[in-house]
């Protein structure tokens, strides 16, 4: 009986560690940030190494669709999946080893457009004089723009003079990504921070990084205007002179008084439909026709010597010719 007893203990024992169903996953977490979806998860106790994890998803008007596949990683990125920016989603998890799945493990259920949380905006200040100009840049969505999410969108704005926070100056709501501070003192210090606020998010956004900026005295801007001007009117002045100076030449490169010849231009168009011209343009190449010959030198030898003989007999009959015109004279 007791060897029995130890067969059986041994028995599911031996099925528990190598062919037994696997927990499923803990502290299931469906989070969104800068609008994208992602679940992340805590792997079961007693976790193998060759566990596996398979996930799905769904909205709320939708059923259960597959994500990530025998994947080993702690989390699957929905974002890729054709989301809603205004769609309510779920997601579930299993635990996969040896073949063997695990129950599901359902996550928490969040709507896009009011949990995910926004990255905070960037800020640049550019100094005019005694005012500094904010420059606000939205963060970047993974789906979709900020604005077109949030079309009533506005900014929060703190600025201080350096070393100075607690006596910060806020401006509310501002709707425009670019605001000139004005109630500023020349020649000081300003550091500036922005944060998003939404008509729908849960969450507003961070505060951004803090930007310092000096400004300027009211005469130096004015001062740099003026070198600025100067500037601008010098070049032009310079460019004026040398056209006027060199009008002539500038002419002369632009309006070459060397033309063609006028009957040589009126003959083109007539010589390109003329039928000479047609005719040799449409026309194939003449094919020449030819006998090999080849001479040696001997060939060369007896062509001079039967040149020569036929030079002396026509000098002989020549030499004839003229006695006998002379004998009939006489």
């Amino acid at each position: 009986m007791s060897v029995y007893l130890c067969v059986v203990v041994l028995t599911i024992l031996t099925v528990c560690a190598y062919g037994g169903i696997p927990n499923k996953p803990t502290n299931v977490l469906l989070t969104s940030h800068n609008m994208n979806l992602v679940l992340r998860w805590d792997p079961p106790e007693g976790t193998a190494n060759d566990t596996v994890y398979t996930t799905e998803y769904k909205s709320s008007v939708t059923i259960f669709r597959t994500g990530c596949v025998n994947i080993s990683t702690l989390q699957c990125d929905f974002t890729p999946f054709n989301l809603s920016v205004y769609g309510k989603y779920t997601g579930r998890v299993w635990a996969v080893q040896r073949r063997e799945r695990s129950m599901c493990a359902e996550s928490n259920t969040i709507t896009l457009d009011k949990d995910s949380f926004i990255d905070a905006p960037i800020v640049t200040l550019l100094s005019n004089g005694p005012t500094l100009e904010v420059i606000i840049k939205d963060p970047l969505f993974w789906i979709s723009t900020l604005r077109d999410v949030y079309n009533s969108a506005t900014y929060n704005i703190t600025y201080w003079k350096k070393g100075q926070k607690e006596k910060a100056r806020f401006i509310s709501n501002v709707q425009q990504n670019r605001v000139v501070l004005n109630d500023l003192d020349p020649l000081t210090k300003y550091c500036v921070q922005a944060q998003i606020n939404t008509d729908r998010n849960r969450n507003p956004s961070n505060t951004s990084d803090t930007v310092c900026e000096s400004t300027t005295n009211e005469k130096e801007s004015l001062w740099m205007a003026v070198v600025v001007v100067c500037v601008v009117l010098t070049v032009a002045v310079v460019l004026v002179v040398v056209t006027v100076v060199h009008w002539k030449s500038i002419l002369k490169f632009f309006y070459p008084k060397d033309a063609l010849p006028l009957e040589f231009i009126e003959s083109l168009p007539a010589t390109r439909s003329s039928p000479v011209y047609l005719a040799m343009r449409n026309s194939s190449p003449v094919v020449e026709k030819y006998d090999p010959i080849s001479v040696s030198a001997v060939d060369e030898l007896n062509l001079l010597e039967a040149a020569g003989s036929s030079c002396s007999k026509k000098h002989e009959d020549t030499e004839r010719r003229k006695k006998k015109r002379l004998k009939n004279t006489d």
